[in-house]
């Protein structure tokens, strides 16, 4: 069932996951987005200020993307439109073979002024391994339209 403005009501929480963070995948996407050694190589990550191999955090953001796309969120009537990031910080870092999980809290909400239709929801992320350590948190703002009429019931 499609989510409208009205069904994202402050303290309304949506989780995802888990997923687990492929090594694999983990040195491919250090390789290419973010080569930096102790996301590549097992003894650059021991000797660094990690102590061990670890993820790019860009990648913990993607993985967090990836479990909003598949969230019930995902079903937000016209789509995932992000306006706005902010306060994005990684808390701890992730390593290859964790088990993520994100919960998406409905902050607020304001309805659009210049276009009725619409409302701004300010979504917090926040994404933990699996000890239920937080590694990341952001504030998002998301462009989501308003129910119309003969669009079904509110719920939630």
């Amino acid at each position: 069932m499609a989510l409208y403005f009205e069904d994202l009501k402050p303290g309304r929480v949506f989780k995802a996951g888990p997923i687990t963070v492929d090594p694999t995948q983990a040195s491919e996407f250090a390789r290419q987005y973010d080569p930096q050694p102790f996301h590549l190589k097992e003894a650059a990550g021991a000797a660094s200020v990690f102590g061990s191999l670890v993820i790019s955090g860009w990648q913990t953001a993607a993985y967090s993307m990836r479990m909003l796309a598949d969230s019930e969120l995902a079903g937000i009537a016209n789509g995932l439109v992000g306006l706005q990031i902010d306060k994005l910080m990684w808390h701890q870092p992730v390593q290859p073979g964790d088990v993520l999980s994100t919960e998406f809290d409905v902050m607020s909400r304001k309805q659009s002024r210049s276009k009725p239709g619409f409302g701004v929801v300010q979504l917090a992320w926040r994404t933990f391994n699996q000890r239920g350590e937080l590694v990341m948190s952001l504030e998002n703002a998301i462009w989501v339209a308003v129910r119309g009429e003969g669009q079904g019931p509110s719920h939630g």
